[in-house]
């Protein structure tokens, strides 16, 4: 399947983990909810000041898209999987009293011929009204949730969200607006990536791409090839020739002020090798800048490990082990694209753009400061 492509701010609310319930009087609680190819993904939150705070949250790996680059459709499993999954979310928004959410699906309800079958299915049996997104808003939402992550002596930014099915790249040109404003000139892209209103500063989209390939799907592409290190290699290339249409691609960018964020349970899990971590911690992974030399090093130490030795890894765990390499596979074939020696990690997301965008919305977030 060819790349989709299209026809055609202020620093993003730090999550706080709070196991508080919502009393009465407090200010209303919003969620948001992510359901991927791999993983169904919630946080329910209330506004504080510029900032958000997380009463609950859930994660699980349902595997929705197990199957699909096979049959075409969502397995008779994975839809049991993912139903039972989203009765707990259903439990919690209805303990909590949620008064505003937003609940997405993904690459795997987009491409899946029983897509949209299996969300009345959802509405039936749980009660949640989901609605699968394009593409673009994907695409928009990875892009203002990363926006805090931004350099200030950035002037081209590379924004990349690895998920399930997809990845989403899109390239923003930064050159022209003052330091100050770089995060808020992203964050503005909420509204879209095309608009009218030139009275604020707001970051030039060059060009987006959502390509058809995430750890799950690029995983089942290649799992015929027995050898680790041939499947790893395979999958890498087969990625990058996907980008050949993305027009950042063609021509060779300057090093200087060129920044690549990534998020993505991918990026994420490297960071945490990279420190050693035993147990996973945001506040050290989220914001980290690697190398691509410490990320290189990374990836052939999963590569050493082989797929025994990554099981038994706790830095990767158990949910992540059968699909960090596809994702090592992508993450590679983005380095060796484009010109840089450092790339931003975000743990950050679908959930928490969707926070902000309804949070403002409403205008319950306080005022930024000035820089």
């Amino acid at each position: 399947m060819a790349p989709k492509r299209p026809e055609g701010a202020g620093a993003f609310p730090q999550a706080v983990e709070s196991p508080a319930p919502n009393p009465s009087g407090r200010p209303p609680l919003y969620a948001a909810l992510d359901l991927g190819t791999n993983s169904c993904r919630m946080l329910i939150a209330r506004p504080r000041g510029t900032q958000f705070q997380v009463v609950d949250s859930f994660s699980k790996s349902v595997q929705l898209g197990a199957g699909l680059e096979r049959y075409g459709r969502l397995s008779r499993n994975s839809i049991q999987r993912t139903i039972q999954a989203l009765r707990v979310c259903q439990q919690k928004l209805r303990r909590h009293d949620v008064s505003r959410m937003r609940l997405v699906a993904t690459e795997a309800c987009r491409r899946a011929d029983n897509g949209a079958q299996f969300m009345d299915r959802v509405r039936r049996e749980t009660g949640l009204d989901l609605e699968i997104i394009r593409p673009l808003e994907e695409a928009q939402l990875a892009v203002v949730s990363c926006a805090p992550l931004v350099g200030r002596k950035t002037e081209q930014l590379l924004v990349v969200d690895i998920g399930g099915g997809s990845t989403e790249l899109v390239w923003l040109d930064l050159r022209g607006i003052a330091k100050k404003d770089k995060a808020k000139a992203i964050m503005r892209l909420h509204t879209g990536f095309n608009h009218d209103d030139d009275r604020l500063p707001r970051a030039r989209v060059v060009d987006w791409i959502s390509v058809p390939l995430g750890v799950a799907t690029l995983r089942d592409q290649f799992n015929d090839v027995e050898d680790d290190s041939a499947r790893f290699a395979l999958m890498s290339w087969f990625f990058e020739e996907n980008l050949a249409e993305f027009a950042p691609y063609k021509d060779e960018q300057s090093r200087e002020g060129f920044q690549i964020v990534g998020t993505s349970g991918t990026v994420t899990t490297v960071a945490a090798s990279h420190l050693g971590l035993r147990r996973y911690d945001r506040n050290r992974v989220d914001g980290l800048r690697m190398t691509s030399d410490e990320i290189d090093r990374v990836i052939r130490s999963y590569l050493h490990l082989g797929p025994e030795g990554r099981r038994r890894d706790p830095r990767i765990g158990l949910d992540r082990q059968a699909l960090i390499m596809s994702g090592a596979a992508i993450l590679q074939a983005l380095l060796r694209c484009w010109p840089t020696d450092r790339l931003s990690v975000a743990d950050r997301g679908l959930r928490e753009g969707m926070l902000y965008a309804q949070m403002t919305a409403d205008g319950v977030l306080g005022e930024e400061e000035e820089a």
